[in-house]
């Protein structure tokens, strides 16, 4: 009895255990796990990949996940949603094509277009979560698997409209109400979203409409800020703190993918901007990154820059 229960730990630990695994009776109440599918099946088990970036472990970063809203692998190609602009709707729902990925075992191999090749490890955390690790940045995401007809494209677009702001060169003024108190935002023609290590800041401008992109001067700059209302999913609050000139408060609307309308209470107009120069984040052009990148940057992070 004692050669067969030595026998069985040998056998046991001799065992590659992975997350994708089954229980299978060997003796009387001993338990060894196995692999019942590839990872290259688990992946291709759900059609959509949130990457939930607040739960993100490390201090690196993996450039395409620190971007990408959600991932996806359909036999060999490797996809992401990037913008918001289009999502659920790009690629079939499943983003741009952004590179090609292979899976050795507990291994994904991933080559972005950009970003370059990266050798990942993969552990499954529950049916439909993962967590993919990178052993040279020492740093992890955890993606979350849906399907197309199941993902809430409309909750990650409101989830993150600050980001839905900086996927345009521009955001230009096409309507003022005719109610409302006179104001000084009232001359502002051009507003500006955009990320740099700061945080996230804004410019204005009171050019002419209808010029340009390119030859706009922007006025003003400052820090902007989104935030909930409560109870309200569609609707946000938009803060712009004018460097040195106070700040103006609105409450935010999106009519469209590229139209938003901003309510200011202040003065009780309403304000309605197009954007301009739509940005796609893929991100490249001709082999080159695009010089207006945008990452995903944690609440607790985000809080950090803006003081």
């Amino acid at each position: 009895m004692k050669t067969l229960k030595l026998l069985s730990v040998i056998f046991l630990g001799s065992i590659l255990l992975t997350s994708c695994v089954a229980e299978v009776v060997i003796e009387e109440d001993v338990y060894i796990e196995e692999p019942t599918i590839t990872l290259n099946e688990l992946l291709n088990t759900y059609e959509i990949w949130y990457v939930d970036i607040e739960r993100t472990k490390g201090n690196g970063e993996i450039p395409f996940l620190q971007k990408a809203f959600t991932v996806s692998f359909r036999n060999g190609t490797f996809y992401a949603n990037n913008n918001l602009v289009g999502m659920g709707s790009n690629g079939n729902g499943y983003g741009l094509d952004v590179g090609f990925y292979d899976t050795f075992r507990m291994d994904l191999d991933i080559s972005h277009d950009i970003d370059g090749t990266y050798k990942l490890v993969i552990t499954q955390l529950s049916d439909n979560q993962i967590e993919v690790y990178d052993r040279v940045t020492n740093t992890s995401y955890f993606l979350v698997g849906y399907q197309r007809s199941n993902f809430d494209y409309d909750q990650v677009f409101y989830d993150n409209i600050h980001y839905f702001l900086q996927e345009y060169e521009t955001w230009e003024k096409v309507f003022t109400s005719e109610f409302g108190v006179l104001n000084e935002f009232d001359n502002e023609n051009y507003l500006k979203f955009s990320y740099f290590g700061s945080g996230e800041n804004f410019k204005s401008s009171r050019d002419e409409n209808g010029i340009h992109i390119n030859d706009i001067f922007y006025d003003y700059t400052g820090h902007y800020e989104v935030n909930d209302i409560v109870n309200i999913f569609d609707r946000k609050t938009l803060t712009l703190d004018y460097d040195y000139l106070g700040n103006e408060f609105f409450e935010l609307s999106v009519i469209n993918d590229s139209k938003i309308e901003l309510f200011h209470p202040s003065s009780e107009t309403v304000y309605q901007f197009v954007g301009r120069g739509h940005i796609q984040f893929k991100s490249s052009e001709k082999g080159k990154p695009t010089q207006n990148e945008k990452k995903r940057i944690k609440k607790a992070d985000f809080m950090k820059l803006s003081k």
